[in-house]
């Protein structure tokens, strides 16, 4: 049974429904290939990345206590990056995109703890600790960087996603899982990759979510920052790969100055981008977050904003002028003149105020769905939110009175007045009638025996946004996904390659073991032709010390690159940390 995951204050102020997404390390569950594997990566990123990322990279890393030597522990990570305000947790791969950006609004930096096997020591399409831990948690000690990424989330939770938004994070978790997994068949995985294309290329509009991942690609995992013509790394997806690190340097790969259009560009994730951005400065990235949220429906609401809720099928909230909140499926708008003159949810729907709900109007009080006009009465310049008391009595808007309310755009409402709920400015910001009876034309939309009716005042829609006001007020804890991540096979083979490379790094640490360097080579060279990495790391410790078996085992890396050319560059570069004098490329 798998043990609690380890918390903080940070950790501890997380809603009920991301916590949902943790898992606990593990962290006895990495084997010494992993170890091996983290270090190769860290080592030869660190040499080069000094040359080409951004100062906060290098600083970050000595910040943040992150170790080029293992795989660095989630509780030791997190006793420091509560120095800079932030905390760590752990997860399964690829969690919802609006999930990972409410993570980051809460200040917490998701890390998908699993380590990408040593065939894909390069590159992964699956989240994992080199990408997360080596790549995102770094950059997060620069202060301006920190809060664009905390306000990105922020912004970004609230962003409305659309159905095939849902379609392809599943596609591509999917297609994630089942490349870094070890003997997934190829045709299956042409399968998921050709499903992720289709999604990809479907010229159906992008939704806020849609959009607003695209500038979290082109800027917190494939970011530039400088100038077109003498960029650095920021991005943590360059940070911890290998390949696409050197591959963004050269000529092959188009610098874009960073705008607001980044929103419209997709990406692929299975191929090296094509073209990447470049912004002058981390705070410009924060000017950019903010062009895009204020043509968001977050903060331009109306007649465009309910309507992509109601594309979205999803539980979204919309805002009056009033501030009162309401939260739920919302199903229909109807509109005049460009403008809503009412709406209704379906289902479960809850009321608040502030993003904290109103006492009596829970799901539990509106299980059927909530409908309610929007807008000025007609022929009354004063709208009822701005109405003082002596207005309102004027009007009859008081308790006890039957009243007939005439909206502009034709909504009519007739009912007697029970009550009316106040906000702390003093604005009316709901009315409870009984015997009501809502109409519009000919269609009556809520009749007297379904109750007393609760009327939103409110003459605008200010806000709509994806997610209840209130986390609250419903049962968010419903992830299930589709697939989970596979763990490498357990082979009497793999195993006896696993103790060699335990007894190697147990040398590196000083550590007593039962094999010298030089049988730990034999037996990798005798019983495991096809490792390389192994090789690599007891040149590292032979050379300047045993150089014969420095030159043997440079002998036997020869050979396997004439074997796997594949892999040539990867032993050329791991030579080339200790000797760069032996490579000539």
């Amino acid at each position: 049974m798998e043990k609690e995951f380890e918390s903080n204050e940070i950790i501890d102020r997380l809603p009920a429904h991301l916590k949902q997404f943790i898992k606990p390390q593990n962290y006895e569950d990495y084997t010494p290939i992993n170890q091996a594997v983290w270090r190769y990566v860290m080592r030869k990123n660190v040499d080069y990345l000094s040359k080409v990322a951004h100062s906060s990279y290098l600083d970050g890393l000595k910040q943040t206590g992150i170790s080029i030597d293992h795989i660095p522990n989630m509780y030791g990570m997190n006793r420091i990056l509560k120095e800079i305000g932030w905390a760590a947790v752990a997860v399964d791969g690829f969690i919802p995109p609006a999930a990972f950006m409410e993570f980051q609004a809460f200040n917490v930096l998701v890390i998908a703890s699993d380590i990408r096997q040593l065939e894909h020591i390069e590159y992964t399409p699956a989240p994992d600790i080199i990408h997360e831990g080596a790549g995102h948690a770094p950059i997060i000690a620069n202060p301006e960087y920190a809060e664009y990424l905390r306000r990105f989330g922020e912004i970004g939770c609230k962003a409305i996603s659309s159905a095939k938004d849902y379609e392809i994070y599943e596609a591509i978790r999917h297609l994630s899982i089942i490349k870094e997994a070890e003997d997934t068949p190829q045709e299956e995985i042409e399968a998921a990759e050709k499903k992720v294309d289709e999604l990809q290329n479907d010229q159906r509009e992008q939704s806020e979510m849609a959009q607003i991942r695209n500038l979290h690609w082109w800027t917190v995992e494939y970011g530039l920052i400088g100038t077109p013509e003498n960029p650095k790394i920021y991005g943590a997806g360059l940070l911890s790969s290998i390949g696409e690190s050197a591959w963004c340097m050269t000529d092959k790969v188009k610098k874009i100055p960073y705008t607001i259009e980044a929103a419209q560009q997709e990406f692929d994730i299975t191929k090296p981008q094509p073209q990447l951005y470049v912004t002058p400065d981390f705070a410009h990235l924060s000017l950019v977050l903010e062009q895009f949220a204020n043509k968001m429906a977050l903060r331009v609401g109306g007649l465009e904003g309910l309507q992509k809720l109601i594309n979205s099928k999803n539980i979204g909230t919309i805002e009056l002028s009033t501030g009162i909140q309401i939260s739920g499926n919302f199903t229909r708008v109807i509109e005049d003149h460009g403008k809503p003159v009412y709406f209704q949810t379906t289902g479960e729907t809850a009321l608040a105020a502030r993003e904290k709900e109103l006492v009596g109007h829970g799901r539990k009080n509106h299980p059927d769905g909530f409908g309610s006009p929007v807008g000025r009465l007609k022929g009354i310049n004063l709208a009822i939110e701005d109405m003082s008391p002596r207005d309102l009595r004027a009007y009859d808007i008081y308790e006890g009175e039957q009243v007939n309310f005439e909206f502009e755009g034709g909504i009519t409402v007739k009912g007697e007045i029970i009550t009316g709920t106040r906000n702390l400015q003093g604005k009316i910001i709901l009315i409870s009638l009984k015997n009501c009876t809502v109409t519009w034309k000919d269609e009556v939309l809520f009749k007297p025996e379904w109750g007393n009716y609760d009327m939103a005042i409110g003459k605008e829609v200010i806000s709509a946004f994806a997610g209840p006001a209130d986390a609250k007020s419903f049962n968010l804890i419903t992830h299930t996904p589709s697939s989970t991540t596979i763990k490498s096979k357990k082979t009497a083979e793999r195993e006896e390659l696993e103790s060699l490379y335990e007894s190697v790094r147990n040398i590196r640490q000083g550590r007593n073991t039962k094999f010298s360097l030089e049988a730990a080579f034999d037996l990798a060279k005798k019983y495991h032709p096809k490792d390389w990495l192994l090789s690599v790391e007891i040149f590292e410790l032979a050379s300047g010390k045993d150089e014969k078996l420095a030159s043997a085992v440079l002998e036997h890396l020869e050979d396997v690159k004439q074997r796997r050319p594949e892999v040539s560059h990867l032993i050329d570069n791991g030579i080339g940390l200790v000797k760069p004098e032996l490579v000539t490329s």
